[in-house]
């Protein structure tokens, strides 16, 4: 380790972090995991100065000397005294209710009162929040009801009714926090179960989505602070979200029925559109955006047909090694909530915008209103025209939909279907639209081996053995659905295996979905698919094996370790990387007796970020304390003067996540050029 980044590194000792703005060491508690999202909010989104935020703030109240969470003080003070506090947020971990007497919101009140000119403050527990402006009416203070509090050039505009450019990106847990006190504010004032209470908030998350994509329009997605304090205002409100809702209706029938409606009280519908209208979703990192829905989708999605949704960080790095290309069509048999699907077309994206810049000749952020619409057109033509998705769980079909509709509008190709079922059972309505997706004849869809359409598959099938398949008229169109048998090779300990006439009882659909994965892929085409450790290692499994080598060129293994999937599954899995062979290279191999040699990449992910309970691991240095490293963020600060606004950089600190799944693609990008594997 060079000098330089040994002085960079900051060591915090175990059950502490180091905080967001002062970089002092506290200790690790939910109610500091509000604080520091609210701090990160506070300089990302609001754009505060650091240098005007004050934690754990000494107040004189009465005879008391109390600590208020946050302060900030107003932007032209010259001390950074109480006399100078201008916004005081109040953080709480989510069991302490804003009633609560002593810690909830009346505490802010008091705060905000011993302070003269303290003219706003918040309170929070990560499930809800409060919002208050203290206006001084015929001599008396009154505190009033606010959707949010306002950003550092103090804009109440904004706050009410947002403009599209003044729309704000999310960042880190930050619409994670949004996005779960959305729904939980649904569960309880609406008295919905918590997956009616899903879809209600995805009708929504549509409406905001339709809204901003509505560009040359003011925004219609919003609620005032007065709207949503009000019943009158409240029903306006919905009278204006249900206007746009039928326009969703309209764009996206595969997802809504003509008669849907958003089925929430006038005052719960306002409190949410209020919550969401000041971040722009199409603008938001994708890592944000779904971090914060598939978290949200696998708490109240979750199915029971051997569904365990594969971590983010496994999805990238079986997107990146199978590398999909702007102009291949990608495909997920068993796509879930879409978090393969939304990270390669991700992938891709960010491939066709570094191709754009070389065109252009200069970097994204200097492209013209006009060149942004001509990527913006190709990406989403791209999105509607090279990803699909099939599942048989009606509800996790929409959440893809609802997913890659929030990135870049690829929800046209994601359909029900059991993956496994003859294609001549397909209904009639799917085969119409798949085939018109894929530009084919509906009718050329006759049998399994009709359907070699796609150039890359990367996917993680159910599985387990509490879901077989039986049925023959299922099991007849796969070799593996078969008994196979084995025999000793003359003179030679090594065993060959012999498929059988005879269907097996019963095959766990993991196996099954490795051969309609290939199936569906064209010649030539990649597969990446997680697997359970046993179909690789088991002897009884050797015919799986047997049959891959012959069907395919095995690429890659990659050995992750068994807390991967936890805390809900502790099965040992791999993620296996194959190409399809084309027909004459298996007759050639058939005809000769002998495969070509050729090597394999593998790798043991034996760190992947998270321990079996699913929390987060950090690295540590040799003393066991977490290391903690600065990272350089863009902060926006408001200036006043004449010179206008200046870009600073703010260094904040942050954990080195555990993980070792993030170093395989560079490996194994390296490896493959050396191999000329040329994809």
């Amino acid at each position: 380790m060079n000098e330089e980044l040994e002085r960079k590194i900051i060591k915090v000792p175990d059950g502490e972090i180091c905080d967001y703005i002062d970089g002092k060491f506290r200790r690790d508690t939910p109610e500091e995991y509000v604080r520091q999202t609210i701090e990160k909010r506070l300089i990302n989104e609001h754009k505060y100065k650091p240098d005007r935020i004050k934690i754990e703030f000494g107040l004189k109240l009465g005879s008391s000397r109390p600590r208020a969470d946050i302060v900030v003080f107003s932007k032209d003070s010259t001390q950074l005294t109480q006399d100078y506090v201008w916004l005081i947020v109040e953080c709480k971990n989510e069991k302490v209710e804003p009633k609560n007497k002593k810690d909830g919101v009346e505490q802010l009140k008091s705060y905000m009162s011993a302070c003269p000119n303290c003219e706003w403050g918040m309170w929070t527990n990560g499930r809800y929040k409060e919002v208050l402006r203290k206006i001084k009416i015929e001599g008396k203070y009154e505190f009033q009801e606010y959707n949010d509090i306002p950003p550092a050039d103090g804009s109440l505009e904004d706050v009410d009714r947002p403009k599209r450019n003044r729309l704000k990106k999310a960042f880190d847990d930050n619409l994670l926090m949004v996005f779960k006190t959305c729904h939980n504010h649904i569960y309880v004032t609406d008295g919905l179960q918590k997956q009616p209470a899903f879809f209600e908030f995805l009708k929504l998350i549509f409406c905001k989505t339709l809204d901003e994509q509505n560009v040359g329009k003011p925004l219609e997605f919003f609620a005032t602070s007065n709207e949503r304090s009000n019943p009158d205002g409240q029903l306006t409100v919905k009278n204006r979200i249900s206007k746009i809702f039928e326009k969703v209706k309209k764009q996206f029938p595969q997802i809504f029925d003509l008669n849907d409606e958003i089925n929430l009280q006038p005052r719960s519908l306002s409190w949410i559109v209020s919550e969401l209208q000041q971040y722009s979703l199409l603008e938001t990192h994708v890592d944000v955006k779904g971090k914060a829905y598939e978290e949200l989708v696998g708490a109240y999605l979750r199915g029971d047909r051997g569904e365990f949704f594969t971590p983010r960080n496994i999805m990238r790095m079986a997107v990146e090694m199978i590398n999909p290309l702007p102009d291949e069509k990608v495909f997920d048999p068993a796509c879930g909530t879409g978090g393969f699907l939304v990270t390669a077309m991700n992938h891709v994206i960010e491939k066709l915008k570094l191709e754009v810049e070389k065109d252009f000749g200069k970097n994204e952020s200097e492209w013209s209103d006009s060149e942004k619409g001509i990527v913006r057109d190709r990406i989403k033509e791209i999105a509607l025209s090279n990803f699909f998705g099939f599942d048989i769980n009606p509800d996790l079909v929409k959440a893809t939909k609802m997913n890659m509709v929030m990135n870049n509008d690829g929800s046209g190709n994601i359909y029900r279907n059991d993956s496994l079922l003859p294609p001549h059972e397909w209904s009639g309505k799917l085969k119409q639209q798949f085939a018109k997706s894929l530009n084919v004849d509906p009718n050329s869809i006759k049998n399994y081996n009709s359907i070699e359409f796609f150039d890359v598959i990367v996917t993680n099938p159910p599985f387990g053995s509490k879901i077989p398949i039986k049925d023959s008229h299922i099991l007849e169109q796969f070799s593996i659905g078969y008994i196979w048998r084995n025999k000793q090779l003359d003179k030679s300990e090594q065993k060959e295996w012999a498929i059988s006439s005879d269907f097996q009882s019963s095959v766990p659909p993991e196996q099954l979905f490795i051969e309609r994965c290939l199936q569906f892929l064209k010649p030539g085409g990649r597969l990446a698919i997680v697997l359970p450790d046993s179909i690789l290692g088991n002897p009884g499994l050797g015919y799986i094996r047997q049959w891959l080598i012959e069907k395919t060129r095995i690429v890659a293994s990659i050995d992750l370790h068994v807390d991967t999937f936890q805390p809900r599954n502790g099965t040992q899995t791999s993620i296996l990387l194959v190409q399809k062979k084309t027909k004459k290279e298996i007759e050639i191999e058939q005809q000769t007796g002998k495969i070509k040699p050729y090597n394999i990449f593998m790798a043991m992910v034996e760190k992947v970020g998270h321990d079996k309970r699913g929390n987060t691991l950090f690295k540590r240095d040799e003393h066991g304390n977490e290391i903690w490293v600065p990272e350089e963020q863009n902060v926006l600060e408001i200036n006043t003067s004449a010179i206008g606004d200046i870009n600073v950089k703010a260094e904040s600190k942050v954990r080195v996540i555990d993980d070792q799944s993030r170093e395989v693609p560079a490996v194994f990008a390296k490896w493959k050029n050396q191999e000329g594997l040329s994809w």
